[in-house]
């Protein structure tokens, strides 16, 4: 390698900076190539994940790397008989794409290397490539690295939302450099650190998806040379005809087309300040009236933003079906979307991975829209410059008032003084 670049959290990683500056958003991806295939690829900023795509929560507080929340190491279908806390220690987890192997604590490492070693009956354990290590390496296997995972048992990782990232011979076994046809271990025990590190074995052919912004890394396997044409990163869905009162029915919208996007959104510098959408929804308004804020709740979890970002317009009643219009806001006090969130946001429901209950019945995304921030009054833009001027002058004309008060109440005493041995003009009596 010509050098390392910085992915991880703090102000001097590229990513920091490329956030900071509002290029991207707060996440970014790396698919590494397998056991015999090299290459990779990265992607920065968002992207849509795949419906299949396995999750599991990462906490920025939890340490200073990438961790995951790790639970159970399954072998052949088998759990390995551990407490949960064994993969809690130290750091926790952690995920580096730096570190070539994995790496757990004793205990961990013990019993999965006895799992492993009992699924093996034919190969015959031999000395690793290197004798300064106590590799354990088997022969016997075969040069063929795709028939490895008949011989080789699946391994299993449970995480604690239950989601469940299944590993090939390829995410644990590296290949013997001296014997033809040998494999071994790629996850070794972590010496005395009861901290547990996954390095890139275990993501082989996987495209990882650091999305800090939601605090979740998501695991999908894939195959990385032909990433970019199964994970449909760039360019919008295809267009159709985009008169939306052709399309106010089930009848006449075709269902197996894209929603039309507005032309010429999403490319350059364009800040999204606003997404609007037109929902086609099988179920009359009567039925759908009384459960609004719970489809809102649906369409933001569906999403993955706030429920407080998502409000409904309008709705049309076209006999059995209900057109919505909804809109999404940006999260929190922000002004706009970065273009991968709006864009991710959108091939979300036009791919249709929103997944709603039986209650709203099927659903057609019609149309949708974007726009840009709206543009602020010169206070509203200057609002601090203009609140400080205002307190000033407050201050400043308090001070000049009660100035004067003093000046005035100080010629007053003056004026109301005489000597004693002054004269005193003499005032005429007035008559009785």
């Amino acid at each position: 390698a010509d050098g390392i670049m910085g992915l991880g959290r703090g102000h001097l990683s590229v990513v920091d900076q490329l956030v900071d500056r509002g290029v991207i958003n707060d996440s970014f991806s790396l698919c590494y190539g397998g056991m015999d295939v090299g290459g990779g690829a990265m992607v920065l900023g968002g992207i849509s994940p795949p419906a299949d795509m396995v999750f599991t929560h990462s906490d920025p507080v939890r340490s200073p790397y990438y961790n995951i929340d790790l639970k159970e190491i399954h072998v052949a279908g088998k759990r390995l008989s551990l407490n949960p806390g064994v993969f809690d220690g130290k750091h926790g987890t952690i995920l580096d794409s730096g570190t070539t192997y994995a790496y757990l604590p004793e205990a961990a490492f013990v019993a999965f290397k006895d799992a492993i070693m009992k699924e093996l009956h034919s190969l015959k354990r031999i000395h690793g490539p290197d004798p300064n290590y106590n590799d354990i390496c088997f022969s016997g296997a075969g040069s063929d690295v795709s028939q490895i995972s008949k011989t080789f048992p699946a391994v299993d990782m449970v995480f604690g939302n239950g989601q469940n990232l299944s590993l090939s011979p390829e995410n644990y076994l590296f290949q013997h450099s001296k014997v033809h046809g040998a494999y071994c271990l790629g996850i070794l025990q972590n010496g005395i650190d009861p901290t547990t590190l996954l390095g890139g074995i275990i993501v082989r052919n996987t495209l990882v998806m650091y999305d800090r912004e939601h605090e979740k890394i998501g695991f999908w396997k894939t195959n990385c040379s032909e990433l970019l044409e199964r994970l449909h990163i760039f360019g919008a869905p295809p267009p159709v005809p985009s008169d939306l009162d052709r399309t106010n029915s089930t009848t006449d919208m075709p269902p197996s087309l894209a929603p039309r996007p507005p032309q010429g959104v999403l490319h350059g510098e364009l800040q999204v300040g606003l997404i609007t959408f037109y929902m086609l929804l099988s179920v009359k308004y009567s039925d759908l009236k009384p459960h609004v804020t719970e489809l809102a709740q649906f369409i933001a979890r569906e999403l993955d933003v706030n429920t407080l970002q998502v409000h409904l317009l309008n709705f049309t009643s076209k006999g059995n079906d209900s057109l919505t219009r909804w809109t999404i806001l940006p999260a929190g006090y922000a002004d706009y979307f970065s273009n991968a969130t709006a864009m991710s946001i959108i091939a979300r429901l036009a791919e249709h991975r929103v997944q709603l209950p039986d209650t709203f019945g099927s659903y057609q995304l019609v149309e949708w829209n974007i726009e840009p921030p709206p543009k602020r009054k010169w206070w509203q833009q200057h609002y601090l410059v203009v609140v400080v001027t205002i307190i000033v002058t407050l201050i400043l004309g308090l001070s000049a008032s009660w100035a004067w008060f003093i000046w005035r109440c100080r010629q007053e005493a003056l004026s109301a003084y005489k000597p004693v041995d002054a004269a005193v003009p003499e005032q005429e009596l007035q008559p009785l």
